[in-house]
């Protein structure tokens, strides 16, 4: 897909060094996006550095939780055109998540990534978002953020998606006269090292779904909770 002007569009993705986030600058890629892929470190990231050597992929250090960092990621795309955020990066918030033994430190932690950080990047990339023909920002949230679920434990995880399911809902909502899409999206418990190797589907089909959805969206599904299979998921 093309910009305005004919350009390919550009495309945003955080937490690409690996797992969903690289799958999708792979696939963004193949398909002739121009992929600005972010992550903590990429010089240690190599499968995603082996991805940019031909040009069509470039890499930018970027962490999420850091104010600082995040305000030198947007100066560094200052005046350039944002298609698509892909707020990918996000944790489980540790191992103690049970009424028995809970992680407060790592609770904080876990809704400083998946929820703050989203927001704090849509809002630091609205400029170059605003200068899009088709804006879009894709948050990956979780089925075990819906209301609608009932499941036990997992407190941290849970309650920052569905945290940041609300927030997008809300985003949506703010940025409807800009015409910049928001959505939440379930990308399936993919086999990653967050979801473990018993998850139901490959990284490869995730992003493969994830990619035909996000092509796909429209005004009408902002502000809407979707699955990687282009379904809407109940909140």
């Amino acid at each position: 897909m093309t910009a305005r002007g004919g350009a390919a569009e550009t495309v945003v993705i955080t937490g690409a060094n690996r797992g969903i986030g690289l799958a999708l600058a792979a696939r963004f890629a193949r398909a002739g996006r121009r992929v600005i892929a972010a992550c903590r470190e990429p010089a240690a990231a190599g499968a995603l550095r082996a991805l940019a050597g031909d040009g069509a992929v470039r890499l930018e250090p970027l962490d999420v939780r850091d104010a600082d960092s995040v305000a030198r990621f947007s100066a560094a795309l200052a005046g350039e055109t944002v298609d698509v955020l892909i707020n990918n990066a996000g944790i489980t918030g540790g191992e103690r998540q049970s009424l028995a033994d809970m992680d407060y430190a790592a609770w904080l932690h876990a809704l400083e990534v998946n929820t703050l950080a989203p927001f704090r990047l849509a809002v630091a990339l609205l400029p170059s978002l605003r200068r899009a023909a088709r804006p879009r920002i894709v948050t990956l949230s979780s089925q075990m953020g819906s209301l609608q679920r009932r499941s036990a434990g997992s407190y941290a995880y849970r309650s920052s998606k569905a945290a940041v399911n609300k927030l997008m809902q809300t985003l949506a909502v703010e940025l409807e006269a800009d015409g910049i899409v928001v959505c939440p999206v379930h990308p399936g418990w993919v086999r990653t090292d967050m979801g473990g190797a018993a998850a139901e589907i490959s990284v490869g089909a995730s992003a493969d779904g994830l990619f035909a959805l996000i092509e796909a969206l429209t005004p009408e599904h902002s502000g809407r909770f979707w699955t990687w299979e282009g379904k809407e998921h109940p909140w």
